[in-house]
């Protein structure tokens, strides 16, 4: 059968669904496919279940793209205060957690019902199990093929999002369609995903693996203050999972134990008040003593504070407040967050979102390449770029 509509939209997540119910608003007729049989997924489990659905401080500056300005005019045009109005409106109810970072009070389920009952309102059809079977340009009109069924569009909406969480269906279908349309791809790779390690580190963390506490973790000029964990496989945490989008194979992180300490100013004052001090007991009253047991007994520090060497202070002091180490790799898409890359931003339109080479085709959401930070950051990327290629189909 032929079908024929104003926009057809691929991919039923956040920005999708914010993009249907824009389009629909303006009286189109807007069709939304996915090939999973559960909408909004990656909504659902975000957050540990309540969502993380933006960030009060949100600016481009949160975000990682090729072109660090791409992202301004949509997040401009769609602010997150215009996605808490929203929230508001269906009496959503939420806190702020830490950093800007709001949270559903209750289940993320209800962002997803939220976003179902405006694609309601706005008279959008949603299908589900669709596969598609391949994409054409003929003159203005795009023809997406599904099993015996041909859909016309003169707008067609990618909004299939990265390479992140294979396990509910991600999929490089984004990417390919571009490069079929001679649309450029920056290289994608995980990103908000646990760093992994081997050998004496690995074996380090192993015996640490469970206990968190707060470290500054820095990779060139970037650093990021939060959590950081750690596990059987290496390092995870906020901290870790935020400089990871900035992380390269082969490059170090260096981690600050002690951010909010002077370390030469606590070593100067036990020399002079508790000399015999052991090194171990002055770090731990900084630091967990299960880290400083361990950590201690690698570099071999057991000494009493009058006994070590200037030497061995610096050694010290460079390892807790500058320990450098490369990373091995990360955990992958399995556990990442988001993908880092994607579409390349010079082949899209600021404030449209529609390509430069193809009229009426777009790209939004996580497929692109704009990679924002922790804290709900990329969801607002979502609604915001859906917001925008919204107005426009």
């Amino acid at each position: 059968m032929n079908f024929n509509v104003d926009v057809l939209i691929i991919g039923a997540g956040a920005a999708g669904l914010m993009c249907a119910i824009e389009s629909g608003k303006r009286g189109k007729s807007v069709l939304v496919v996915d090939h999973s049989n559960k909408i909004g997924e990656k909504i659902r489990i975000s957050g540990g279940g309540r969502c993380n659905f933006t960030n009060l401080n949100t600016s481009h500056k949160n975000f990682l793209s090729q072109n660090i300005n791409f992202s301004i005019s949509a997040l401009n045009q769609y602010t997150q205060f215009d996605f808490i109005d929203l929230i508001k409106k269906y009496n959503i109810n939420y806190h702020e957690k830490t950093l800007g970072q709001l949270f559903c009070n209750e289940k993320s389920q209800l962002i997803i019902d939220m976003l179902l009952s405006e694609c309601d309102k706005a008279k959008v059809v949603i299908k589900k199990n669709f596969t598609v079977d391949k994409v054409e340009k003929r003159n203005t009109n795009y023809y997406v093929f599904s099993d015996n069924d041909t859909y016309t569009t003169k707008s067609l909406v990618i909004a299939t999002g990265g390479l992140s969480i294979p396990k509910i269906g991600a999929t490089d279908f984004g990417y390919s369609l571009a490069k079929q349309f001679n649309i450029n791809v920056i290289d994608t790779s995980p990103a908000l995903v646990p760093l992994t390690f081997t050998d004496e580190i690995l074996d380090m963390c192993n015996q640490l693996s469970g206990l968190s506490f707060n470290a500054r973790i820095s990779h060139r000029n970037v650093s990021f203050e939060e959590g950081m964990l750690f596990t059987h496989r290496g390092l995870s945490g906020p901290s870790i999972l935020q400089i990871s989008s900035y992380w390269r194979k082969g490059d170090n992180i260096s981690i600050n134990f002690l951010p909010h300490h002077n370390f030469d100013e606590i070593i100067s004052q036990k020399r002079q008040k508790k000399s015999k001090q052991n090194i171990i007991n002055i770090l731990s009253d900084f630091l967990p003593k299960r880290f400083v047991s361990i950590f201690c007994s690698k570099y071999k520090y057991s000494k009493n504070i009058s006994e070590l060497s200037k030497h061995s202070i610096d050694s010290i002091h460079n390892n807790i407040k500058k320990w450098m180490i490369e990373p091995k790799g990360t955990e992958g898409y399995r556990t990442a967050e988001v993908t880092r890359g994607g579409v390349n931003t010079d082949e899209l339109s600021s404030k449209t979102m529609m390509s430069k080479k193809h009229t009426g085709l777009f790209f939004i959401g996580e497929v692109v390449d704009v990679t924002g930070h922790l804290g709900g950051y990329n969801f607002q990327w979502a609604w915001s770029s859906g917001y925008v290629a919204g107005q426009h189909t």
